[in-house]
């Protein structure tokens, strides 16, 4: 007679999925704490692991066939300096509000000059500990040069990114947390990355004046080159 397991220890028996991804590029690592249920560790996921470690796109950590497998469709060109943001609708959950509200980009930068930063995941160690700190410590600098707002993306929920926003003193700094849980602006941008679990967001920075890319920074050699300090150093 064959058992199963209540839905609710699978659900607690969670693994720390990226720990032993040793492979894993910059990019990917800020990931390697993400929980996730037991049931969504499959053998896809380790053929997907093998071919990582031998064969990994720094983006995100798999190799670009493997993604484009996954993804069921080819992959977009990543956004690059002059181009234009694609205006889509994103969600924000400002602390403090009643409810999460949809906002489209143009709203959010036209006339204006801004950063955007993209992270892999509310909480994870990489972003939690480096990526968005840099951008907290970096306000002041940033508006002497102009910035007049900084933006975080990720395809967290809305109420995810409130959560990181408040307890990670972001929002308080004055950074603006934004879900694209559908990721349908992560994809416009051409920085998907998939995994069993979602889609994620390649870790990347911008600025950009009237809704127009000026400069781009991704991590495709070393997670700090997204980070605050290198896109200042870029705006000297």
């Amino acid at each position: 007679m064959r058992s199963s397991l209540p839905l609710a220890f699978v659900t607690a028996t969670s693994v720390k999925l990226f720990v032993a991804l040793g492979g894993l590029s910059p990019s990917s690592r800020c990931c390697a704490n993400a929980f996730v249920p037991l049931a969504a560790v499959s053998s896809t996921f380790s053929t997907s692991l093998r071919n990582n470690n031998s064969n990994s796109n720094s983006n995100g950590g798999m190799s670009t066939s493997n993604i484009a497998m996954s993804s069921g469709h080819s992959l977009m060109d990543e956004i690059k300096v002059g181009a234009t943001l694609p205006n889509i609708k994103v969600t924000e959950y400002p602390s403090g509000s009643d409810n999460p509200t949809e906002v489209e980009i143009n709203d959010l930068v036209q006339g204006k000059k801004v950063a955007i930063f993209g992270v892999p995941g509310a909480f994870t160690p990489g972003c939690d500990k480096k990526h968005l700190p840099s951008f907290i410590e970096a306000q002041e600098a940033l508006k002497a040069k102009g910035i007049e707002e900084t933006f975080c993306l990720a395809t967290n929920d809305a109420f995810v990114m409130e959560a990181w926003g408040r307890m990670s003193g972001g929002a308080d700094a004055g950074i603006r947390f934004l879900s694209d849980s559908n990721a349908e602006f992560t994809e416009a941008l051409g920085l998907i990355m998939e995994t069993p679990v979602m889609k994620r967001c390649k870790r990347f920075s911008l600025i950009a004046d009237n809704g127009v890319v000026t400069h781009f920074f991704d991590a495709a050699e070393q997670s700090s080159d997204t980070w605050a300090p290198n896109v200042l150093k870029a705006l000297e």
